[in-house]
Formats: C-alpha cells, structure tokens, sequence
C-alpha cells in the first residue's frame, strides 16, 4: 500500500515517533484497514529520505502493542480492527438522535430494486465491451456516443415511441441535466422558456440557473397544458412532460398534443418533450410521442435509461432536430462525451441481445403488481382519509392526506417512524397543494410497501 507520512523534521518528536503516531492515527480513523500491507522498510525509508532504522523501530513498536503482524517473506499487515476506536478515543458520549439513524423503507420514486436488476446478463454485456472492443476503448469515443448505441435507440424509440429519425440526430450525454444545460446553449437567442407549472423542478432550475426566463404554463390535471398561456406568453422554447406529468401523473391527451403542436408552429418555437417513464402504462396504451405526430422538425426528444434501467448508469439521450445538428457539434467539441465507452457499449450489447426487451417486459409485470399492492395497502390503512391519483403511468403514485396536517409534518412524522416520503410542493411555482405527497415503488419489495404503510399508518393516524 502506499502511503505518505508527513514528517516535521524541526519537531522535538523523533521521527520514529511521527511514524508511530502516524500510523495509529488512520488505523482508528478506518483509513488503514485490517490486513491492508504497510510499506516495506527500504521502499518507505527512500520514500520519506529517513534511515531504515527508523521505519524498523516504527514497526517493532506496532508489533509490540499490537497494531501489526509480520509474516517472514511477505511483510508487514494491519492488525488493528477499527471497532477499538472508541476505546482509543476515550468513553465518549453519544447523542441520542432525534431521527432514526438509517431509513427503514423509502418511498423514493427513482430507485430500482436490486432485486429485480438483472445482473446475470448486465456483467455478460460488461464483459464484452471489453473482450471485443478493447482497441476501440483506447481511443477517444465519439463526440455524440457510440455509433452502435445510437443506431439501436434509434430503432428503439421509433418501434416504442414512433420516433422516426437516423443515428446522426441521436446523442448520448450522461443525464437530462447535462442535456438541458448543453440546449441552453445550442439555443443561446431562446430566452424566455415555457415551463409547466407545476413541473420537474430540476429541469426548471437548470434553465434558471443559465439565466432563462421562466414562463409558467398553467397544467391541466386532466389534459395537460393550457394553450391559452402559450398564446399569451409566447416563449422561445417549450419544455413538456407528456407521457407522465411530474408530479401529477397525468398524461397530455392526444388531442391536446396535436393543438400544442399546431400552437408551437404558430409561435415559431422549439418543442422539448421529456418523454421520461413513457415506458410504464399500466391501464391503456401509451399514445404517441409529439416527436411522432409533429409535422415540422421542431421537437426535441428526450429519454433516459436511468429510471428504467439502472440510475446509477447515468445514461440518456436526445434525439435532435437536423437544424441544430450544427451548433451541437461545434458544442460538443469543447464538451467531448460524458458517458465512459465501455458502458455504452455494454449497453448496446444488452440491447442488441434483447435483454433489454425481456427486462422492460420483466418491469412492466413487476411494477403493475406492486402498484396494485400499494393501492390496496393504502385504501385499507386510511380509507377515506387520503385521496389517491397518479397512477396511471410512471413507478409512484399521489396522495392527497386529509388529516389536518400540513406536508412537512407529515414527512418528519413519517421520517421519524424511519419511513421516507417526498414532497410535491417543490414543483408549484405557485398555488401548491397543503398535503400532497409522493410515494415511489419501483425500489421496494412487495413486503417493503406493505410494512412501510402500515408504519405510515401509525405515524400518522393518532
């Protein structure tokens, strides 16, 4: 192991016992674990410029008391277990906390189960990024991704989403922020953003944080967005979540998507339509995406493998109208690729074995179960006094709590009963709702979301 001991050579403290202290220090502190190698005498010595001798006198005292063992031929080891650290520190007290320590269950509506990941087949996609792509790893990737990849989302999004469009208007960038953040700059003269209200407050704080103007639009729980806000304001771009409104749930309708797109066209302005969980329709089929209805090249699409796949991927993509082709990959020279080959690769391997098929097939079944679950859980815990809507589509659902309390005590009430619930309140630019809250499924077994309301039950219902 290498290490780098910091030396005072003005100090009183001889230098072995700097070593000593040293070394005790980041065996408490967990830094240097048990068995982790410790330097040998001469590679040390050379390192630091000191003798030998003084690296033999550190480690004969840590073998003494009993921080090291050394094994004749192979060096010396940690043996120091770091649960001694209390006694080493002294009987400290330790506050009792207000909270519990870790969550028992959390509602979180972007997590996946480990449960249902399929590893098997994603560690076979791993190893062939490498086994049959390794010269192809050792070179810079492609400013917009993997070819291979873009060509088989390509083929994805038009059977899934009636996406018609070539590799060349695909890029893969690491997460819908990123992507937002690099259209703010591909369309530098687009100002003033329409934005839903209430909306994903993420992709709102990314345009405000690149000094876009805000514009709300007005959403229609049943529809979508109110037109009239668009012919009022007149924005330069228009940012919609058709498929699965966050947080309402909601979707636009058909006839709706075709008004916003003849409103678009009218007002000469691009379209983003965040298309996120439009893999997940539990009561109908999913209707098509804008992209496929537009007539005019002016929708941006955009998708992520993140809530369907693995978040920690850290993988979406978009798929680009040809006009802005250009500003894109003169930006993209500065910006170069943000997500590693080997993982696009990999998940170009996975998709073009159709496990990627079998596993959203394999999601859809698994989701519809626990959200049937979750329902029932939640009728029988608090029957009338809760309403329950956003549903239809997307791994979570809402609840409106009609308890008599406001949202935040109902998140602590509930975090102190060691469950996590999310707010709504954060997406409204104004008029929020009192008591609405989110509870996610997607990262919770069947037991899970049974235990976890029977613990909102008791934390609430008083």
């Amino acid at each position: 192991m290498d290490v780098t001991p910091f030396l005072n050579r003005e100090s009183t403290v001889p230098l072995y016992q700097q070593l000593i202290d040293y070394f005790k220090d980041n065996m408490h502190a967990g830094t240097l674990c048990k068995g982790m190698k410790l330097p040998s005498k001469r590679s040390l010595a050379n390192k630091l410029h000191i003798s030998q001798t003084t690296v033999e006198r550190c480690y004969e005292q840590l073998l003494a008391e009993g921080y090291v063992r050394s094994h004749p031929r192979s060096g010396v080891y940690v043996d120091y277990d770091v649960v001694n650290t209390l006694h080493y520190k002294g009987n400290q007290s330790v506050p009792t906390p207000k909270h519990p320590v870790t969550t028992v269950i959390d509602f979180h509506y972007g997590h996946v189960s480990s449960e249902d990941f399929p590893l098997h087949s994603w560690k076979k996609s791993v190893s062939a990024s490498y086994d049959f792509h390794l010269d192809r790893l050792c070179k810079p990737n492609d400013e917009f991704g993997e070819h291979s990849l873009r060509s088989l989302i390509a083929d994805y999004v038009y059977q899934a989403r009636g996406v018609n469009t070539s590799v060349e208007n695909v890029y893969v960038g690491s997460t819908t922020s990123y992507l937002l953040t690099l259209l703010c700059y591909v369309l530098e003269e687009c100002q003033r953003v329409g934005f839903e209200d209430p909306g994903y407050p993420r992709s709102r704080e990314i345009f405000t944080l690149l000094k876009k103007e805000v514009v709300p639009l007005r959403v229609d729980h049943n529809e979508g967005v109110q037109l009239n806000d668009i012919h009022s304001t007149k924005p330069d771009l228009i940012y919609v979540t058709p498929s699965h409104h966050y947080p309402l749930g909601s979707r636009m309708t058909l006839q709706k998507r075709e008004e916003l797109l003849q409103s678009a066209n009218e007002i000469g302005t691009y379209l983003i339509e965040d298309d996120f969980d439009s893999e997940f329709h539990y009561t109908t089929e999913p209707l098509p995406s804008l992209h496929a209805l537009a007539k005019s090249d002016n929708v941006i699409y955009m998708g992520t493998f993140s809530r369907s796949f693995l978040p920690s991927l850290r993988l979406s993509y978009m798929i680009l109208p040809k006009s802005l082709l250009p500003r894109m990959q003169k930006l993209t020279l500065l910006y170069k690729q943000t997500v590693s080959s080997s993982q696009q690769l990999a998940l170009a391997d996975f998709m073009e074995r159709r496990e990627w098929t079998i596993h959203l097939n394999k999601m859809r079944t698994m989701y519809t179960k626990k959200k049937t679950v979750l329902l029932n859980e939640l009728k029988h815990a608090f029957g009338d006094t809760i309403h329950i809507h956003g549903h239809l589509a997307g791994p979570r659902v809402l609840i409106d709590v009609l308890l008599g309390k406001g949202e935040e005590q109902l998140i602590q009430e509930a975090d102190a009963a060691g469950v996590k619930v999310y707010p709504t309140s954060h997406a409204y630019l104004s008029d929020a709702p009192l008591a609405t809250l989110q509870l996610g499924f997607s990262g919770l077994t069947i037991e899970d979301i049974q235990n976890g309301i029977q613990l909102l039950k008791k934390a609430w219902v008083k």
